[in-house]
């Protein structure tokens, strides 16, 4: 029970509507009385349960100065990202990613960058091997693939934690007058917190573009990076070798 009505507290105390915080505080005043707890007990008693946890920079190495396909590994990691609640800056030469979120978050994203980026290069050099991609250069080929292959784990993601979370949030009874409680809140409340931290933290200017620069076209490599892409295990395999610099804002 004292969880409970602490439970109600921090939502009363974390909203910026009026109506939903008095809602709360009155739905925990009420099962005080009900219980003859006093409301700084339940308090303290939540504030000692759970530490407050709060977004974290974390720099994350994406491979040494000079070494070819960095950018489209860093579109990997910002696809994975995007997807996961994690804002990026890039270093201007694609070496290093510094991400913006909270620490299981990123845990998640590198957990997966991790497990794709194996995939990835070792998917595009089957392709390369094969010669479907000619006459177009290997070179040409390999960014047409990676790029595609990112953008489509991209997609399969996002569409992956959009049902998650409206399955979680039409899971969660609505509040005192069909107000949102509970997992709504969270999500938004976390996407509010995230978005302050970046703004007070990053200092990057302009915006990464590696993603769209390109040597050329090949649809063959576009068409068989995205169908690798598709079939791609969402899962973790051994990291690659992964570094930092002048930075970019976030990919637009």
């Amino acid at each position: 029970m004292l969880a409970r009505i602490g439970g109600l507290l921090r939502q009363a105390e974390s909203t910026t509507n009026p109506h939903e915080a008095q809602a709360f505080m009155e739905a925990a005043q009420r099962l005080a009385t009900v219980t003859s707890i006093d409301l700084a007990v339940a308090r303290a008693h939540t504030s000692r349960r759970e530490q407050r946890v709060s977004p974290v920079q974390r720099a994350i190495r994406i491979g040494e100065t000079g070494r070819k396909g960095l950018r489209t590994y860093v579109h990997l990691f910002v696809s994975i990202a995007a997807a996961n609640d994690v804002q990026c800056d890039v270093a201007h030469n694609s070496t290093q990613v510094f991400a913006y979120g909270f620490g299981t978050d990123i845990d998640a994203c590198e957990a997966l960058y991790a497990g794709l980026l194996v995939q990835m290069v070792r998917a595009s050099d089957a392709f390369l091997a094969s010669g479907a991609h000619r006459p177009v250069a290997g070179v040409t080929a390999r960014l047409n693939f990676q790029l595609a292959f990112a953008a489509r784990i991209g997609e399969r993601l996002a569409t992956a934690k959009a049902a998650a979370e409206a399955d979680a949030v039409r899971d969660t009874p609505p509040g005192e007058g069909g107000q949102p409680t509970g997992t709504a809140l969270v999500l938004r409340d976390k996407q509010v917190e995230l978005a302050d931290f970046y703004a007070q933290t990053s200092s990057a200017r302009g915006s990464w573009r590696g993603a769209r620069a390109t040597a050329g076209h090949s649809s063959k490599a576009r068409h068989a990076g995205d169908r690798a892409g598709r079939v791609a295990r969402l899962g973790q395999a051994p990291e690659l070798p992964s570094a930092r610099r002048q930075l970019s804002g976030p990919a637009r």
